[in-house]
């Protein structure tokens, strides 16, 4: 037990005694209260490491704000922001800040121009500010003002490095008083800072690795839907040019070279079998986009349940049966060209939707809800009078104008019977290669027919005549039985002449009726202005209003 303690005369405890007791119950001593500070300290130092090992990227910023305001509490500051440098020679943009009651955090941007402040930063400096103005140099004449601006009387910022290179700042203020900022603290926030940027770091680093794995996903699934199509199209390309005798087809050749280079949308117009398909191609391959296969869809040969799919693709589970998503022919010609064969068979429900491709280069795969966007160059073409259907209501008029930005008519081999030998000759060639079957005459018989014949199925009823005719020759001179349709007489001179009427009129509409400048009628058709004047003269062509037929 221990003893009693002293008393003085009248039974109360000593005055000197009683002072000390007081002042050693109400007063800690200094060494181990600071013992206990910087043991708490390093606990929370600890709690910060461990939460941001792994910490997912979507909950950083938030978690970086918390243990702010955490660390503002203990230390007693006034407001602490954490932030990462913009560009090499950029601001500071701050991602998230904390403050006690009555002080404004900072906002999340980037912080206005403070030239002295943020070359010592880029330096490496830690920039410690115990009392301002009085610590700024001369020459931080916007950080003076700025300080003053805001009442900001004392500030800690520390420059943070990841694999040596400074990405970004954490810094600490007060507003209320001037404060000192102890070299064994800065130590520690340095710590506490690195362990934000390093976190941050890394959540840079696996968003970018995700954006490239979904990248590189996206492009495998372009690729690998681009070669399917390539397969099941079977478009190997002969990239031969084109060449003509008939003074008719040369015009649509020049037309072509035309058109080819710009971004125009075309609309190739004309009989079946004309070769618009071979055009569409020729087209491509002049254009800036040859580098990329042209992807071709007959809208004829799809149900219409399918074209929609066919066209802008579907999401999985988008209808029955639709067991994984596929991407539409849009997609595929990103930055190449579509080439919509048939485009007149195209359902009215549909058009409203291919209209707004060719507006905005916008739209959704079906059953789904993300726009995509694609940049295609379409080229178009049809058999069919898109006038008259437009009038019979059964395809849009808005749509039609757009697709006839630059309507190219392709005549019937009738009407270019110079070419029917070259055609002839091409198809004995390369039908000769796969065949093995080398052709050295075409009968004289058998050529006078062809040049005879009206050819109502044009080059692909040519060319089936002549696999026929190649499968059952039996040495290297082929005859062509044309028997069994009867041969059209050669058509008179009323009827070229009328063609030919038809044709300046066809062209003069396309100018708006110019037929002197650059694009003008003359240019198009490859004749003197004078020289059209006088066929028009000739032909009973005057332009609307003028009174003359």
């Amino acid at each position: 037990m221990s003893s009693p303690a002293a008393t003085s005369h009248d039974g109360t405890m000593p005055v000197g005694h009683a002072r000390a007791d007081a002042e050693t119950w109400r007063r800690p001593d200094p060494a181990e209260l600071a013992h206990a500070e910087r043991l708490a300290f390093e606990r929370l130092l600890g709690d910060l490491s461990a939460l941001f090992t792994d910490l997912p990227a979507g909950r950083l910023i938030e978690e970086i704000e918390q243990a702010l305001a955490r660390l503002l509490e203990f230390l007693d500051f006034d407001r602490g922001s954490f932030g990462e440098f913009v560009g090499d020679d950029g601001p500071i943009e701050v991602l998230c800040s904390a403050a006690r009651n009555g002080v404004e955090p900072l906002p999340r941007a980037p912080m206005p121009p403070l030239p002295w402040y943020f070359k010592a930063l880029r330096a490496g400096q830690i920039i410690v500010l115990p009392e301002i103005p009085t610590d700024l140099p001369c020459e931080a004449t916007a950080e003076t003002a700025y300080c003053q601006r805001v009442g900001l009387k004392s500030n800690l910022t520390i420059p943070l490095r990841v694999g040596g290179r400074i990405i970004g700042a954490i810094g600490f203020n007060a507003f209320r008083r001037t404060r000192s900022w102890p070299q064994d603290l800065v130590v520690r926030l340095k710590i506490v800072g690195e362990v934000f940027a390093q976190a941050l770091a890394r959540s840079r680093r696996e968003a970018e690795l995700a954006a490239a794995l979904a990248e590189i996903t996206r492009l495998k699934e372009c690729l690998e839907a681009e070669n399917l199509y390539l397969r099941q199209a079977g478009c190997a390309r002969t990239g031969r040019a084109l060449t003509s005798r008939s003074p008719v087809f040369i015009q649509v050749l020049d037309e072509i070279a035309q058109v080819a280079p710009t971004h125009a949308a075309v609309l190739l117009l004309g009989e079946t079998g004309t070769g618009k398909e071979v055009l569409a191609d020729a087209i491509h391959r002049q254009s800036k986009r040859h580098d990329r296969p042209m992807i071709k869809v007959n809208c004829a040969a799809l149900p219409a349940s399918l074209i929609e799919s066919e066209l802008f693709g579907r999401e999985k589970g988008a209808y029955t049966g639709a067991l994984a998503r596929q991407r539409g022919r849009f997609e595929l010609a990103d930055h190449a060209t579509l080439f919509l064969d048939e485009v007149g068979e195209l359902p009215l429900e549909l058009q409203s939707k291919l209209l707004r491709v060719l507006q905005d280069g916008s739209f959704e795969r079906v059953g789904g809800i993300q726009t995509i966007q694609s940049d295609v160059r379409l080229i178009a073409a049809t058999n069919r009078d898109l006038a008259e259907a437009v009038a019979r209501g059964v395809f849009r008029e808005d749509l039609y104008y757009r697709l006839n930005v630059f309507p190219i008519q392709v005549p019937p081999l009738r009407e270019r019977r110079e070419d029917i030998p070259l055609l002839a000759w091409e198809l004995i060639q390369a039908l000769g290669e796969s065949m093995g079957k080398p052709i050295e005459h075409v009968a004289e018989e058998s050529m006078a027919a062809m040049l005879d014949y009206p050819w109502p199925g044009n080059v692909r009823e040519l060319r089936n005549l002549i696999e026929r005719a190649m499968i059952l020759t039996r040495d290297r001179t082929l005859r062509i039985q044309l028997g069994r349709v009867p041969v059209a007489p050669k058509p008179s001179p009323a009827t070229l002449e009328s063609n030919e009427r038809a044709h300046l009129l066809q062209t003069l509409e396309l100018t708006g009726w110019r037929i002197r400048g650059a694009g003008g009628a003359a240019e198009r058709l490859g004749l003197k202005p004078t020289t059209l004047e006088s066929r028009m003269k000739r032909l009973g062509i005057g332009r609307p209003g003028s009174g003359q037929a």
